[in-house]
């Protein structure tokens, strides 16, 4: 079963490299989209670029609001998920020494946390259609699915490295402490549903192209599979739009590679 009528997606993160093709996706197939973004003219210039087309700074389709997440208000940012169907972060750190050590440490988690705060508080104006709110998080393949026993043990070689990494770099241990939340704090009694997609390594590709997903992290750590992050927008839109896709995954961590990659074994 899929979803015919338009939806109403709230996305933050929506300038990052992934969050983009999630916005230009979801206005390619009519649905309307709110997004949260430091840069209106950065956002309307990436969309142009991937559309083709200048995109009317007052589409009805869209809107805008151009702000940091973590400094609207509360009252602010239950506006911005009011009406909405669904909700997708793709926010992450800079890959910059500031973006990465520099405030905020735990953008990933706090944003994520007053969302889902503000989705929790509007649920009485939502329809009571028996139909939940829908929230995708973007996380990643080398962060461990929080329950300890769904991924595989990694070899002693990838715990040393991601030790060393947890250690080093503040974003991977906001990435863990995300998943951690949605899955320990959040759980699955709350007022919307919830998937955490782990893309495994990131590249860049112009065009969409067939993706496979897993319920765990499949092949080594490092270079054995790749995604674009045109299939990760892709497979975000499938899970909005399609109710049976988003029954298998829902309160998931699944991991997405591109179809024609070789899934290495990582034993």
């Amino acid at each position: 079963m899929s979803t015919s009528s338009a939806l109403t997606v709230l996305v933050v993160g929506a300038t990052g490299a992934t969050g983009r093709h999630v916005v230009s996706q979801l206005l390619q197939k009519n649905h309307n989209v709110r997004a949260i973004v430091r840069s209106k003219d950065r956002l309307l210039s990436s969309l142009g670029h991937i559309l083709g087309k200048d995109l009317d700074n007052d589409s009805s389709q869209l809107q805008i609001t151009e702000a940091a997440i973590l400094d609207l208000s509360d009252d602010d940012l239950q506006k911005q998920v009011e009406g909405c169907d669904a909700v997708v972060q793709t926010l992450g750190h800079n890959m910059t020494f500031k973006g990465m050590y520099g405030k905020p440490r735990k953008l990933v988690t706090d944003s994520f946390r007053r969302l889902t705060n503000a989705i929790e508080a509007t649920k009485s104006s939502r329809p009571t259609d028996g139909k939940n709110m829908r929230v995708i998080l973007m996380g990643s393949d080398g962060v461990t699915h929080p329950d300890g026993t769904t991924d595989d043990k990694r070899p002693l070689s990838e715990r040393v490295v991601l030790s060393i990494i947890r250690a080093l770099v503040p974003p991977h241990r906001d990435n863990e402490a995300a998943a951690k939340y949605i899955y320990k704090d959040i759980g699955t009694d709350k007022s919307f549903e919830w998937t955490v997609v782990r893309p495994t390594d990131l590249i860049d590709a112009e065009k969409i192209s067939k993706y496979v997903t897993h319920e765990k992290p499949v092949g080594g750590l490092f270079g054995d599979n790749t995604v674009s992050r045109i299939n990760v927008a892709s497979f975000f839109v499938d899970l909005l739009t399609s109710d049976d896709l988003w029954q298998t995954w829902v309160y998931k961590f699944p991991v997405v590679h591109n179809a024609e990659e070789k899934v290495a074994s990582s034993k």
